[in-house]
């Protein structure tokens, strides 16, 4: 038998386990949902315990005895505290969608500290990233921040936290592509900055060592792992996503489509700079050396569809929405802004609300999931015009003219045509549209040596089917505008 691969795959709804062949063809597939937890309004958690348990169930079901390597891929920013002693978590994981510390960043950035954050760190002063999330468990968790300098607890993403538990509390470790998005660590000199830390009142006894994305990460726990294995490769979901899309040269943009969209351009060894508000972020790390990445965020798109299902009940599964969408009155202009959790880029408005505006009696089922649709589409053209003008600005020459899907959104034909129509440009979705698993896969077998180098993966990228624009131009623009009043009206409501 060949040697196998296993990705895991841990993602904000549920966790994943694929086991990929040395040739990364996907061969077997796990999954398990797990609870979402909602506190308060705009607070979103998740019991540590039920991320665990739901993994290690994955893993166990599709490993083989030819699996040679594990690779990890996570769910970014939400934040883990847990007891170095006990392995156990002294707090839910607060979720990157939670909007808790929108006061202390919005103080932060009162008090001048956006400069410097977003100068060593790429990033926004937003309750997205980790940094606020430690400090309000610290706060919040009597005898926590005590415990927390006196080296007693760890802090990590959940990456971090499945490397603790796998290894049987044996390693304390993240990648460069996770530490990014922490707000804690510098990614031009890459390493923790202590300053970041004193502003944020994170003991830096708590921080993972950071590693490349491609390395070593430990020895699985036999008495977990039923054998000991390798774990050979970690990235953040959406850089290995963008990895799983071959996306390596520079200029070249990828868009992710699950709970939330993600898209990122790689800008190469040049950090940019954006003059958009999108992210300048770690897009790898390979012996020592880092590429770059600008990114956007949307924090609403496959999550406005299970909206629909859960919270509306006008479809019962989201396979549903592309007939609706099809069956929709073209004369109505129903526009819906998903903003349940605020507007990420390049807005970055947590205080606005969702909104559905242009409804008429008429209105129905078919109207209101076609605008959801839409919304997806809508708020990756805002990203994709917002990345062609930093990267043009970066005096960069011209950036590439097509965008590659992949996520669980990229599987309805009428979603990726909207998107086409939207951009005004050609969209590809690979064969393999696992790509964050691939991704993860593809650094572990890389690394353990049965893989090939980005190069060579680069060629084995594969075209399932390119999606060509075909509404004109001035419709397109007439929609694009209505979008556009539609944001405005919610973010002034």
């Amino acid at each position: 038998m060949m040697a196998d691969i296993v990705a895991l795959d841990q993602g904000t709804t549920s966790s994943r386990a694929i086991r990929f062949g040395a040739d990364l063809v996907p061969l077997a597939v796990a999954q398990r949902e797990f609870p979402q937890i909602f506190p308060r309004p705009g607070w979103v958690e998740h019991d540590p315990e039920a991320i665990w348990e739901s993994q290690l169930a994955c893993l166990r079901e599709v490993l083989t005895e030819e699996t040679a390597a594990l690779g990890i891929t996570n769910q970014r920013e939400t934040t883990v505290i847990w007891d170095r002693t006990t392995g156990r978590a002294i707090h839910n994981a607060i979720v990157w969608q939670d909007r808790r510390t929108a006061e202390t960043c919005a103080h932060l950035a009162a008090t001048g500290h956006a400069a410097e954050v977003s100068f060593k760190t790429g990033l926004l002063l937003d309750p997205y990233f980790s940094a606020t999330k430690i400090g309000w468990i610290l706060d919040n968790v009597p005898g926590a921040r005590a415990q927390a300098e006196a080296g007693n607890l760890a802090f990590g993403t959940i990456d971090s936290f499945l490397i603790w538990r796998l290894t049987g509390g044996r390693v304390h470790a993240t990648d460069a592509t996770n530490a990014a998005r922490t707000m804690l660590y510098d990614i031009g000199v890459g390493a923790w900055d202590a300053d970041l830390c004193r502003l944020f009142c994170v003991p830096m006894a708590i921080l993972p060592e950071v590693r490349d994305c491609a390395g070593a990460f430990g020895m699985t726990d036999p008495g977990v792992t039923g054998r000991a294995l390798p774990i050979l490769g970690v990235a953040g979901d959406q850089q290995a996503a963008a990895m799983g899309q071959a996306c390596f040269a520079p200029g070249m943009v990828k868009s992710t489509y699950g709970t939330g969209c993600f898209a990122l351009m790689n800008t190469g060894a040049q950090r940019v700079a954006s003059g958009h508000r999108l992210l300048t972020t770690v897009a790898a790390q390979f012996g020592g050396r880092r590429s770059y990445a600008l990114e956007g965020s949307i924090f609403i798109a496959g999550a406005v569809v299970q909206w629909l299902r859960d919270g509306l009940s006008i479809i019962e599964s989201a396979g549903q929405t592309q007939g609706l969408a099809e069956a929709a009155d073209p004369e109505q202009a129903v526009t819906f802004v998903p903003a349940f959790t605020g507007l990420g880029a390049p807005y970055w408005s947590p205080g606005t609300r969702g909104a559905i505006l242009g409804l008429t009696r008429a209105t129905g089922r078919p109207e209101i999931a076609r605008a959801a649709l839409q919304s997806v589409a809508f708020q990756t053209r805002d990203l994709w015009e917002a990345m062609r003008a930093d990267w043009a600005g970066a005096g960069l020459g011209g950036a590439q003219t097509v965008l590659r899907v992949d996520g669980g959104m990229a599987g309805s034909d009428w979603t990726m045509q909207a998107l086409a129509d939207c951009l005004g440009a050609p969209v590809d979705r690979p064969v393999v549209t696992e790509t964050t698993a691939l991704g993860a896969a593809w650094l572990a077998g890389m690394q353990a040596g049965l893989c090939p180098g980005a190069e060579e993966f680069a060629k084995r990228w594969a075209l399932e089917r390119r999606f060509e624009p075909t509404q004109d131009e001035p419709a397109r623009a007439a929609d694009y505008a209505r979008w556009k009043r539609a944001v405005a009206a919610a973010m002034a409501f």
